[in-house]
């Protein structure tokens, strides 16, 4: 009988993340201070971050031990799944291999939790009370609101006003958790305020979010922190279990994955998964395909440019080189609000420009088309930001039936999708709208980009 779920025991849980600064053929541009433009140091960082996990933003670690605490709280969902997609293959007919990592089996429905739990951790270890975030489709959002109920902290989050909108089980999910949710923009910051006063209408972005999160942290100090769910080089780290984990499974599969595929916003989902594999691109030259799949309405990778950036709207943020739209850049109101950020991850960005990943930009119509399929074939339904990774995992299946090529394809799913239905209801009524590049807008928010010396 050909298997179809490779799973793992809960002793095989990986016991240390990934931190793939320590095969970086070049170290990454150092984070600089938005007043002086030189490299941040720890004290910079301190009213925002506890202390550990500003160690490990810079560490050089191979790998970092996962503290048992945080492994005891894994254990109600990880190891999670690697899954053969036979029926999506069947309906394809396609000569491919079809795998996906599905992340939807954690609590909160998402890979979120990976990074949540670890920084609720460090933040409890070192006394904080409160923790602020922002969240654009919720699902970090719900994460971090359960990782703070596990650990006793209280939980600010401010949510993107059109995922607020479209989204309100998701609202409703982090309310039981005990978390409070804030339609961004809100009048509750000055950042947020301000951009009311402006455009009373304004349907917000992570930008703009992110900015209110670090202002209420920084004005409420000393039992206020801020966490972050994606970009940040600890976050990515944190996530790397779900590509450990697939080695692995992929090991008990008798197969390696010729082509990686996932979803990219910030970069969270797609480095966890696929940052293992890069490593292996990096020390042994493997040539494996390592695909980061945009949307069109936020086309960073594919039509940003490569510089030093704020990573929030109100510019409050240290400076991080990354491929940017520009920081003021507000992307349009598509339902894969995870993917809705103007900039991307620095370490992902460095391996873009270096060459060892790639990446493209799907519209939002075909990325619902393949939820859809994806749905009909194998039976769950994905978040849209996931199916953004489908698309392109499907049309390189299709590829491979046209050319009679055997390649095994892999792709993150890192979410289902049962509080998206909002969007799904409009796609399948055909009234869902497609975005373009807003290239005006963008080569407006690039043209504002800062000068920056570095010394």
């Amino acid at each position: 009988m050909e298997r179809t779920k490779f799973l793992l025991d809960e002793n095989e849980i990986p016991k240390a993340w990934y931190n793939i600064q320590a095969d970086l053929p070049h170290p990454l541009p150092p984070v600089l201070h938005p007043a002086t433009g030189q490299p941040i140091g720890p004290q910079d960082l301190a009213a925002l971050f506890p202390m550990e996990l500003i160690r490990q933003e810079v560490s050089q670690e191979r790998f970092i031990e996962i503290p048992e605490p945080v492994l005891d709280i894994y254990r109600l969902y990880r190891p999670s799944p690697l899954i053969r997609a036979r029926r999506l293959e069947k309906m394809l007919d396609t000569p491919a291999q079809i795998y996906y990592k599905y992340e939807g089996v954690s609590p909160v429905g998402s890979h979120k939790l990976n990074t949540a739990l670890a920084q609720a951790y460090y933040n409890h270890r070192e006394g904080t009370k409160r923790l602020t975030t922002e969240t654009g489709a919720g699902q970090w959002g719900t994460a971090l609101a359960f990782a703070c109920r596990v650990f006793g902290i209280e939980c600010q989050v401010y949510m993107v006003k059109v995922s607020y909108q479209q989204k309100p089980y998701r609202r409703i999910l982090m309310e039981t958790y005990g978390a409070r949710v804030i339609p961004s923009p809100s009048p509750e910051t000055h950042a947020g305020a301000a951009m009311l006063e402006q455009d009373p209408e304004c349907s917000g972005s992570l930008g703009l979010a992110i900015s209110e999160a670090v202002e209420d942290a920084v004005t409420h100090q000393p039992t206020t922190k801020y966490s972050l769910g994606s970009v940040l080089n600890h976050v990515l780290m944190h996530q790397t279990i779900i590509g450990l984990e697939a080695q692995k499974q992929f090991e008990y599969a008798g197969v390696e994955p010729d082509i990686l595929v996932g979803c990219v916003g910030g970069g969270s989902n797609f480095a966890g998964f696929a940052l293992p594999f890069v490593r292996e691109k990096i020390t042994r030259g493997k040539n494996t395909r390592v695909i980061a799949v945009e949307p069109t309405a936020a086309p960073s990778f594919t039509q940003g440019v490569y510089t030093y950036d704020f990573g929030d709207s109100a510019q409050m943020t240290p400076l991080i080189k990354m491929f940017t739209l520009g920081s003021s850049f507000v992307p349009p109101p598509i339902h894969a609000g995870g993917l809705r950020y103007h900039g991307m991850a620095p370490i992902l960005c460095a391996l873009h420009a270096q060459g060892y990943i790639e990446a493209c930009a799907v519209p939002q119509n075909a990325v619902f088309a393949a939820g859809v399929e994806f749905a009909r074939a194998e039976g769950i339904l994905p978040a849209p930001e996931s199916a953004h990774a489908i698309r392109v995992a499907m049309d390189l299946a299709l590829e491979c039936r046209a050319r009679g090529e055997k390649r095994v394809i892999a792709f993150n799913l890192s979410g289902h999708g049962h509080f998206d239905l909002g969007g799904y209801d409009a796609y399948l009524r055909g009234e869902l709208p497609d975005y373009t590049y807003p290239r005006e807008e963008i080569a407006r928010a690039i043209a504002r980009l800062p000068r920056v010396a570095t010394g």
